[in-house]
């Protein structure tokens, strides 16, 4: 059993778009023996704020805290289990209400990404329906200026694509970036699904329940889109090339 002794908690908040191998990284960093991870803990507060007609929103609202100044109290608390490490994995689309980026002071931030039409489709085989703001590019990206301008330089972002093609070469280089110890566990997992998934896995979580890796196969090679989610994915890639310019890769 560990016995951490730590002054401050490191909290990481891995801000992402919907589908973006997101749980999977979630997963990776539960990995580790020094790290507690959260799954998009604001996404009630989004849910009952703005009425968005999501999978099992009642079932949501009903499992998580939803006032937003009590989930951001409860994530600049030290970690659930008093590990070291906290990884958050946030969704800038579910930030919508009186929270914002300049109350997140103390973390260590850092941004996943996933070329646009590849997220498009992956949400719309969950969803009937995919619009801007359901993918939170445009705000993921003003975040990303934001701590460019307060770090003096560009946060750590990593693309999906990047991650499955060479898992320990780019996540090593974003625990550097992140100033943590990089440590092999984090390439495989068990598999089914965790105490700490939120209740939409039963949504949304097939494939990452059934992986113990990371693998191609979780983003496709080849998509086909509507002429509506073309222009959609159109609308998104001016954001998503401003991150990933400057991708750990």
């Amino acid at each position: 059993m560990h016995r951490w002794r730590i002054a401050v908690t490191i909290r990481i908040a891995m801000w992402s778009g919907p589908r973006n191998i997101s749980t999977a990284m979630m997963r990776s960093f539960g990995s580790r023996a020094d790290t507690s991870v959260s799954d998009e803990p604001f996404y009630g507060a989004y849910l009952k704020h703005s009425g968005s007609p999501h999978p099992m929103a009642a079932e949501v609202i009903a499992s998580m805290e939803c006032d937003w100044l009590r989930v951001l109290a409860n994530v600049t608390e030290a970690s659930p289990d008093g590990r070291p490490i906290w990884y958050q994995k946030h969704m800038w689309h579910h930030m919508v209400g009186n929270v914002g980026a300049g109350q997140f002071g103390g973390f260590r931030h850092a941004f996943l990404i996933r070329q646009p039409a590849q997220m498009i489709a992956s949400y719309l085989a969950k969803r009937e329906s995919v619009g801007l703001a359901d993918l939170g590019l445009v705000q993921q990206a003003a975040f990303f200026e934001q701590e460019c301008q307060r770090l003096g330089h560009p946060p750590p972002v990593i693309d999906a694509a990047d991650v499955l093609a060479d898992p320990e070469a780019t996540l090593s280089r974003l625990c550097a970036a992140l100033a943590i110890e990089w440590d092999p566990a984090m390439l495989v997992w068990s598999s089914g699904r965790r105490a700490t998934d939120g209740v939409w896995a039963a949504h949304w979580y097939a494939r990452v329940e059934a992986s113990t890796r990371f693998e191609r196969a979780m983003v496709e090679t080849a998509v086909e889109l509507d002429a509506a989610a073309l222009h959609l994915a159109d609308a998104c890639e001016p954001f998503y090339q401003r991150l990933a310019q400057h991708r750990i890769c």
